[in-house]
């Protein structure tokens, strides 16, 4: 089994190239065109890689948006492989990350906490 910081740095290569793909426009389904990488964790085994995707369009396109990846998975993991030497490449499975959208939320709270102290001053 790999260590640690082995895991470590091909999850941060799969992240890496994933992201290099949908900025650079690779993979040409319109539903991933606003789509981010937050997170990527590779089993121990090397057999799953989970992927976690947020968007700039927010959660009611994470359907779609999930779909897209599952859709286009084949085609990532052949080029991940391609570009990553492993001896099998792991399986790609895609989850929605909610952290951009709550991390949003607690600011706009805090905001309006900061503002209504000021009022009351």
């Amino acid at each position: 089994m790999p260590s640690k910081l082995r895991l470590k740095r091909i999850s941060d290569r799969i992240k890496q190239e994933i992201s290099e793909m949908l900025v650079t426009g690779k993979v040409s389904d319109p539903r991933l065109g606003s789509v981010f990488v937050t997170d990527v964790i590779v089993d121990r085994e090397l057999y799953f890689a989970n992927i976690y995707v947020s968007s700039l369009d927010g959660q009611d396109q994470s359907e779609n948006i999930l779909k897209g990846l599952e859709h286009a998975s084949g085609f990532l993991r052949s080029n991940l492989a391609d570009k990553i030497e492993l001896r099998s490449f792991p399986k790609l499975r895609f989850f929605w990350d909610e952290t951009p959208e709550r991390a949003d939320k607690i600011e706009r709270m805090l905001d309006n906490l900061k503002e209504n102290s000021s009022e009351n001053e």
